[in-house]
């Protein structure tokens, strides 16, 4: 398949982005706060920039969905800021900061305009996809866009593997939000980062799912006890089991958390190292 990819919209990022315990964007660039995933007929396509949400819409790099869903060709006018897709019978031209996009020849309205950033033309993935005649769906629980598209083969170059899966995400975010409800996003983040250490760590289970639910030396977390991790969680915490999962950290290696106010145990404190507060948790290495 023939590719037209322009370098300003193609670079690299720096592969120091997802350092441990600093944010995934900076202060001035919100752009991964919430990172939205991509999959066309169940592949997940990897891209080395996120999709991400803005107001209620969802912002795809635009080589991540014509690409996988096979378009002939997109060229790039650097003077116009516009990317051109053509793929069998349709042709859209978006433009940079534009709502108008032009299908055949007819201007359409979208809802939001497509945008350069971190290097890369960003589209509103559900109009351009549904305009390429396939199908979108939308995943609530892991943040995920899911396109179908009839007769479509994605390539492999384009197919990736994101290091955790859905189940991941299900059970990390419910203890999240169980754990967390009221902290600030990085609190959040953090208490995903606690069970990921776990994880990680030869004291623990191997996997999310077994470190949430770990009795060996008695029940880990209090949703266990009291049935709150079977609640449906609120997206501020999806999106921080996903921030962690990327790789976002701000309890650095630590393996408890607890809020002293109300905590009926102090071993932690007598026995661990105190790392941090963030809101009402105290970590501990």
């Amino acid at each position: 398949m023939k590719k037209f990819i322009l370098a300003l919209v193609f670079l690299l990022l720096s592969s120091t982005m997802f350092e441990n315990s600093r944010t995934v964007a900076n202060a001035n660039d919100t752009l991964f706060e919430t990172p939205v995933c991509l999959t066309v007929n169940g592949n997940y396509i990897k891209s080395d920039t996120p999709g991400y949400l803005e107001g209620g819409y969802t912002m795809v790099p635009i080589r991540a969905v014509t690409e996988a869903l096979r378009a002939d060709r997109i060229d790039w006018n650097e003077k116009s800021s516009t990317a051109t897709i053509t793929r069998k019978n349709t042709t859209i031209v978006l433009k940079k900061n534009n709502k108008t996009a032009v299908v055949n020849g007819k201007n359409v309205t979208m809802d939001t305009a497509s945008v350069i950033k971190a290097d890369r033309f960003y589209v509103p993935v559900r109009f351009v996809a549904e305009t390429l005649s396939t199908k979108v769906g939308w995943n609530a629980s892991t943040y995920t866009v899911n396109i179908t598209a009839q007769g479509v083969t994605v390539p492999a170059s384009m197919i990736g593997d994101r290091g955790y899966t859905d189940n991941d995400i299900y059970w990390l975010s419910r203890i999240v939000n169980a754990e967390s409800q009221g902290e600030p996003m990085i609190g959040k983040i953090a208490v995903a980062n606690v069970v990921l250490n776990r994880v990680k760590s030869p004291l623990f289970a191997n996997n999310i799912y077994d470190v949430i639910f770990d009795r060996n030396y008695g029940v880990q977390f209090t949703p266990i006890l009291n049935g709150t991790i079977y609640n449906t969680p609120l997206g501020d915490s999806v999106v921080a089991a996903k921030r962690a999962l990327r790789g976002e950290n701000y309890a650095s290696e630590s393996l408890y958390f607890l809020n002293p106010r109300i905590a009926t145990s102090s071993w932690i404190i007598n026995n661990r190292t105190f790392f941090r507060r963030i809101g009402n948790h105290d970590f501990y290495l």
